[in-house]
């Protein structure tokens, strides 16, 4: 089932999502959040995105062809903990399938360790550095509550006001099926 994707400015983004209780049945969820996260061409996708309020976020990078390191990097992070980032901050342009559109250059620690069960509700703890690490920290954000743009400048902000507007009215063009919170 796809699903269709939460816009800013919907409160369910803003929130710090709830743990999943350990084995209950998520598979199909995961199931449609890679089928979801797919039809819209993303790389990530957190269960809030979707109008969920749990922890729980899928990645993908397979599908990108010129980043060699990703090509086995298909999960999904259940009830996931970070528990460390370190390293040099390094920018890169980030995007967010809830605020489309929009591209900004967003610093993050070159490595993390994460502590996650997977869709079989199987504990691991794992370290991820470059690319994974910059996709799970921009999704595991999602799960706190947090979005790449509260990374930027006020400056760069206040220039994005007017399209984070018109994007939580749904006055934006996506290839996908979108949730405009004040389209409601």
């Amino acid at each position: 089932m796809i699903y269709p994707i939460v816009m800013y400015g919907d409160p369910v983004l803003r929130k710090r999502a709830k743990d999943i209780d350990k084995g209950e049945d998520i598979k199909e969820l995961v199931n449609d959040m890679f089928e979801t996260m797919h039809a819209a061409h993303g790389i990530g996708l957190a269960a809030p995105q979707i109008g969920k309020s749990i922890r729980m976020f899928v990645v993908d990078g397979t599908t990108l062809e010129d980043e060699p390191t990703l090509k086995d990097f298909k999960k999904a992070f259940v009830n996931p903990i970070l528990l460390n980032e370190e390293g040099e901050p390094w920018p890169f342009e980030e995007g967010c399938l809830s605020i489309p559109n929009i591209r900004e250059e967003v610093e993050r620690p070159e490595k993390i360790r994460v502590k996650y069960f997977d869709e079989d509700w199987n504990a691991h703890e794992q370290n991820f550095s470059g690319m994974k690490a910059r996709i799970i920290q921009h999704e595991y954000d999602h799960i706190e509550g947090k979005l790449f743009i509260d990374y930027l400048s006020p400056l760069k902000k206040r220039t994005l006001k007017g399209k984070l507007s018109d994007i939580s009215k749904g006055d934006v063009d996506t290839e996908y099926r979108i949730l405009a919170p004040l389209k409601r």
